[in-house]
């Protein structure tokens, strides 16, 4: 049976909040965008900074609810600054006829990383 990696998840054009290099790595994330999304915490997301085109590999940790925060922790903070647009993705291993009917969950938070 053959397995192909699909989008499971995705947070498209989220606002950076905060960017703490003294904080141990991971991605901050509001939990209300957590949940929209269908993300865990300490799930593997990959981040892509709109801005200025980086990209890393995380795990997420809830972020306050209803906060609208997006931090990025540790080293990753050295990939983007308080206010830069970013894409929020993971990917999920399935045989390839499930994948066919599949439909990830894809969030727009507004500039405030809100959900309305």
């Amino acid at each position: 049976m053959m397995k192909i990696e699909i989008l499971k998840s995705k947070i498209h054009r989220a606002t950076i909040t905060q960017a703490n290099l003294n904080y141990i790595g991971s991605i901050s994330i509001d939990e209300n965008l957590l949940d929209a999304a269908n993300l865990i915490e300490f799930e593997k997301v990959q981040v892509v900074n709109i801005n200025n085109g980086e990209r890393l590999e995380t795990y997420v940790i809830k972020g306050e609810r209803g906060s609208g925060v997006i931090s990025l922790n540790g080293a990753a903070a050295r990939k983007a600054s308080v206010g830069d647009l970013i894409i929020i993705a993971s990917f999920a291993q399935m045989d390839f006829e499930e994948a066919k009917k599949f439909k990830p969950a894809i969030v727009f938070p507004d500039a405030s990383n809100q959900i309305h």
